[in-house]
């Protein structure tokens, strides 16, 4: 059962090369299963035993499921949509020494630099264009090995081994063609997408690493791929919201965009979205203003994104005794500043769940001289504020092209989410 639940999330996460695929193909899933669309430029009907779903920018979701009876609490699982990458500019294509055309990008959130050199990239996202007056959205893919990052050799950086500062102006410039490719980028994207090339008004396009993730291991214990923070937390939300029974609580599925550049923007975890779609279900219910503030105050939010994992060649980087191990399960995150929002209460609220479950659980801290980032339970808690935990699954090279997490880890993830949705 692991071996199959890692195969199916290593087919989530090659058919999710951005935000906006990742988010695509879990719609596909909850139209599958009998939600129903909304639109929030549109009125909502909504009943009692109802299963809905929308989209916000096409690269975040909320999704839930109404009780028959009455409204008075929240069961709500959050992750998130984005990883760190490359974002092409408006301009993309910047010619060098006229024999080579590189595609013009700018970091986006904190990739590990080194990781996207000398391996297969290609570029996706997504256009917008006009059709019959109106501005449509497509998503593109060009599903093919097209660009490269090629390291200087060592004959003429010597000292690359000693460690060496990258310029992302400089260094970072994929590589896409000789000097006839010129002028050809967006024609490229544009016939992808079955369009003409002056039809794209704007575009959110990024690099995607096109390695293929894998089982590996002498047990076949481990599971490498690229995005697997956070989409393996996202992937395990939706089935763990899909299996669950929904039948007492009002169940949310929730996955924001930009978390890793700081959700201050309209689909992030900083912005109303999850409000919004909160109070649009109520007054849709006829509940009162307090009537609503009684269910928000009973309600509990886990913040799933993934945590870090013990590193074999760097165990001094660790916690004395918060040390959490791939394959060992969940990780529930503290941080005394606040940057996870677990407390006494939710990490009690939680474990409880677990045991209930049979989940194994792990802590995780930052060594205390060392700080750490931060996720979206805090943020998030600025709009909506709940009891909330902060937990995650254990990997290693957080934020490289290419992370590494375990085999059993996400079938935990799934059971847990099951039990809270139930």
């Amino acid at each position: 059962m692991d071996r199959k639940i890692a195969q199916d999330l290593l087919t989530f996460l090659d058919n999710s090369p951005t935000c906006f695929h990742a988010v695509e193909q879990m719609a596909g899933q909850l139209l599958a299963h009998g939600f129903d669309r909304l639109q929030e430029t549109e009125k909502w009907n909504l009943t009692p035993g109802g299963r809905y779903f929308v989209t916000r920018n096409d690269s975040s979701l909320i999704a839930f499921s109404l009780p028959e009876g009455e409204l008075r609490s929240w069961r709500i699982m959050a992750s998130h949509s984005d990883s760190p990458t490359f974002k092409i500019k408006e301009y993309p294509e910047i010619a060098a020494d006229q024999h080579y055309i590189r595609l013009n990008t700018e970091r986006y959130g904190g990739t590990i630099f080194s990781t996207w050199l000398d391996r297969p990239l290609s570029a996706a996202g997504r256009i917008i264009y006009k059709e019959n007056g109106r501005l449509v959205s497509r998503l593109v893919n060009i599903d093919r090995d097209l660009l490269l990052i090629p390291n200087l050799a060592i004959h003429m950086n010597r000292d690359i081994n000693e460690g060496y500062k990258y310029d992302p102006k400089q260094d970072l410039l994929p590589l896409y063609g000789d000097i006839r490719a010129k002028g050809s980028f967006m024609r490229l994207i544009a016939e992808t997408a079955q369009i003409e090339e002056t039809q794209i008004l704007g575009h959110d396009l990024f690099l995607y690493n096109r390695q293929k993730g894998c089982i590996w291991g002498a047990a076949e214990e481990f599971i490498s791929s690229a995005r697997l923070d956070d989409l393996q937390c996202a992937f395990a939300s939706l089935q763990g919201f899909l299996q669950g029974e929904k039948q007492k609580h009002a169940a949310v599925h929730c996955v924001f965009d930009n978390e890793e550049v700081g959700s201050g923007t309209k689909q992030g975890a900083a912005s109303t979205f999850l409000k919004d779609v909160m109070t649009r279900v109520c007054e849709s219910l006829s509940m009162t203003r307090e009537e609503q503030l009684i269910a928000t105050a009973g309600s509990f939010m886990i913040s799933a994104d993934n945590a870090h994992a013990l590193h074999p060649a760097h165990t001094d980087k660790a916690d004395a005794v918060n040390r959490p191990y791939i394959n060992e399960g969940i990780v529930i995150k503290y941080n005394a500043d606040q940057k996870y929002c677990t407390d006494a209460y939710s990490a009690a609220f939680f474990r409880d769940l677990c045991q209930d479950a049979g989940v194994p659980l792990q802590t995780f801290t930052n060594r205390s001289d060392m700080r750490g980032g931060s996720t979206l339970g805090n943020i998030s808690s600025t709009q909506v504020a709940l009891n909330t935990v902060d937990i995650g699954l254990p990997q290693l090279a957080m934020h490289s092209a290419y992370e590494t997490a375990g085999i059993r880890d996400t079938a935990y993830l799934i059971r847990a989410a099951a039990a809270f949705f139930a």
